[in-house]
């Protein structure tokens, strides 16, 4: 009866519109109340959920990506972008998945990407010539590709679920994120050349050059972020903490779109997106840690088991378990609830964690342009003045496309892991 209260409660609250925070929070508490446990269980299990020290990286993330935004590097990432594809039919739309790909790797959340890259470039392929839905469909598919491209904030959180390494989940993500990105630029080429979109001019040598050498800082940014991890000279919370330094740099002394007043806004932005995630993992930890008690997560094992305990089966049913669940939740509070239970079933059918790790932010982030609480869709129809139901409508050959990719990683175990086996050794 009380299980049933505390997920009545949260549906509830999500088709109120309430932040997922509160919804976890305050069907955790009716539950509690209902079952006279004692409310000093709230801070414990909130506390717990966030007392892991690779979570410090999170904050540093956000700042580097936030003084990277401010910093006017969008503008020049999508002109890089631009100079290099802008010829090929469709090439706005390569462009703008080239940049999401780029960005993607600085900011490591979808959402930003969206906003930022959505600024610029909905507005510009509508006066280029190209429908202003499918500027936006791009725009949404291809922001599901920073959380996949290293560094991400779902790789740490995930990370930790998992017990191992950020470093290995990073390079894991590699792969997979450059799959998902080519896989979208085929998918806008095909639909350029059928709707007959423009194409730009071919750059010039000298403005290929020029572009390139401005979009190197933001290249090198990744570059530093991977390359100390795995070569063991900083710890993933102390790269974000470099990673801030150099953006700081870099924005004010290279791209010269950063100046000191426009830090404590920054600073503000920082801090508040950083607390609004970390009190989602603590709230999450707290529902997370109700279902355990009632051993919901042991329920859904047997439950997927008792339907086959074949591989190929099993895989299937929960990707679509993450799919539906990733239409409706937020990716943090979805993880955290989900990825402890759902891992046990993974590995039991032989499923490494990192592999299943990459599959699960994979499946979640192709939640995040699905209808109905698809964020990036409503992100992107905002900035582009649309209906909702227009962008879901034009995202369908991309969400397609993504789909095909997800199948493949969760099928073939090489794509993910790969990478992290030849540069830190198989584990």
């Amino acid at each position: 009866m009380e299980v049933m209260v505390l997920f009545g409660v949260f549906l509830v609250l999500l088709v109120l519109g309430l932040p997922i925070a509160f919804a976890l929070g305050i069907s955790s508490l009716a539950y509690l109340l209902l079952e006279g446990i004692s409310l000093t269980i709230v801070p414990q299990r909130m506390y717990s959920g966030i007392d892991t020290f690779v979570l410090l990286c999170i904050p540093g993330f956000v700042l580097a990506g936030n003084l990277m935004n401010v910093g006017n590097i969008t503008e020049h990432i999508v002109r890089f972008s631009n100079a290099v594809v802008g010829h090929i039919r469709g090439g706005l739309g390569l462009a703008n998945v080239g940049g999401s790909m780029i960005f993607g790797g600085i900011s490591g959340t979808a959402v930003a990407d969206a906003a930022s890259i959505g600024s610029v470039m909905i507005p510009g392929m509508a006066r280029s010539g190209y429908d202003k839905p499918f500027a936006a469909a791009v725009t949404a598919a291809s922001s599901t590709i920073g959380p996949i491209i290293p560094p991400s904030v779902p790789m740490i959180i995930v990370g930790s679920l998992a017990g191992v390494s950020v470093g290995r989940m990073f390079l894991a993500g590699a792969v997979p994120g450059l799959l998902l990105g080519v896989a979208m630029m085929i998918t806008v080429y095909l639909l350029a050349v059928k709707r007959g979109y423009p194409k730009e001019r071919r750059a010039t040598l000298r403005e290929l050059l020029r572009e390139g050498r401005t979009a190197f800082w933001a290249l090198l940014m990744t570059a530093i972020i991977l390359y100390g991890i795995i070569g063991g000279f900083f710890t993933p919370t102390e790269a974000s903490i470099v990673a801030s330094l150099y953006a700081l740099v870099v924005g004010m002394y290279v791209y010269k779109g950063l100046t000191w007043r426009k830090l404590p806004a920054i600073l503000t932005d920082t801090v508040l997106t950083s607390s609004a995630l970390l009190l989602l993992v603590g709230l999450a930890n707290l529902f997370g840690w109700i279902l355990t008690s009632q051993q919901i997560p042991q329920t859904v094992a047997a439950l997927i088991m008792s339907i086959s305990d074949n591989p190929i089966v099993v895989i299937l049913i929960i990707n679509l378990i993450l799919l539906f669940v990733g239409a409706f939740m937020e990716t943090i509070a979805a993880l955290i609830i989900l990825f402890p239970a759902l891992l046990g079933v993974a590995t039991g059918v032989g499923m490494d964690p990192v592999h299943f790790a990459v599959m699960a932010v994979l499946n979640l982030m192709i939640g995040l342009t699905t209808p109905p609480v698809g964020v990036c869709l409503f992100v992107v129809a905002g900035i582009g003045k649309l209906q909702m139901l227009t962008v879901a409508r034009a995202i369908l050959p991309f969400l397609a496309c993504n789909l095909l990719v997800l199948l493949l990683v969760a099928y073939v175990p090489a794509i993910s892991l790969w990478l992290p086996d030849l540069l830190m050794g198989a584990r």
